[in-house]
């Protein structure tokens, strides 16, 4: 059975950059602490990014002032938690039509080693459902993709 332990290893053990994209959700800040969880082995590099979607019907370049602010504040919350780790963090706020094509285009532009997704447990009409930005990543995406999703609420809704 050659090639079965390579295949069995963890992908990021040896990580030297990582990219995780945050909305200032919990799960988007837990997948921030888990980078550096895995990157202060290596004294890796860690990219946060948070995307501002802008809509057609303004120009990708719009001055959207509060979605700005607010992704900002998003970034200070991931570099405090990577001082917090003692990880070399570097944040970025990126306006796109799709958060998931961003994430992909930077991922691929910094070389990055992985992608850790921060997801939360969504049940629009009653199912789970990974999301848009999740789904486009997983498939688009040319580096190993981690998802981590939070632990279930006590009362799911």
């Amino acid at each position: 059975m050659a090639g079965v332990g390579s295949a069995l290893s963890n992908p990021l053990a040896e990580a030297r950059s990582l990219l995780v994209p945050t909305d200032g959700s919990d799960a988007s800040l837990e997948a921030v602490d888990l980078a550096c969880s895995v990157l202060k082995k290596s004294r890796g590099r860690l990219t946060v990014v948070h995307v501002i979607e802008v809509p057609r019907s303004l120009p990708l370049d719009a001055d959207l002032e509060e979605a700005a602010s607010q992704g900002e504040q998003f970034l200070v919350a991931a570099e405090a938690i990577a001082k917090k780790n003692e990880v070399s963090i570097e944040g970025e706020l990126l306006q796109a039509r799709e958060t998931g094509h961003a994430v992909v285009d930077e991922a691929a532009a910094r070389d990055v080693d992985g992608i850790i997704l921060g997801i939360e447990h969504h049940t629009p009409f009653g199912e789970y459902r990974l999301g848009m930005t999740t789904d486009y990543v997983l498939r688009n995406a040319r580096c190993p993709v981690i998802v981590y999703r939070q632990r279930l609420p006590e009362k799911i809704e």
